[in-house]
């Protein structure tokens, strides 16, 4: 179960990863590119994985902060709905991209420094 476990981080950090590439061709692309279909993969791997490690953590005598994921889990949720919006647009707008992009690092920092 231990692999499993180390396996579901994996593909989750992969994730993270997938969006913090999104926003960089989303930058490099500029302000009045359409939206990157990359921000709904990566998302949806962050939610799958993360769900999965929830569910899991009895079975592996995981202990998480329940606080701490609802939040991850809310943000999350924004990014997903942001990009399910804006993804069938011909341009995204101007704060599309600052925006996600702030919130990708808000999530990573909340991981990160959130004991």
């Amino acid at each position: 179960m231990e692999f499993v476990r180390h396996l579901l981080v994996f593909l989750h950090l992969l994730g993270m990863a997938m969006l913090v590439g999104t926003l960089m061709l989303q930058l490099k692309a500029g302000k009045e590119a359409p939206v990157n279909k990359g921000w709904l993969h990566g998302a949806g791997v962050q939610l799958v994985t993360g769900l999965a490690l929830m569910l899991l953590a009895p079975l592996t005598n995981q202990d998480y902060n329940h606080m701490k994921l609802g939040i991850k889990l809310l943000v999350l949720v924004v990014i997903g709905v942001l990009a399910v919006l804006y993804v069938t647009k011909d341009k995204a707008p101007k704060w599309f991209s600052p925006t996600l992009g702030g919130l990708v690092v808000l999530n990573v920092g909340l991981a990160v420094f959130w004991a």
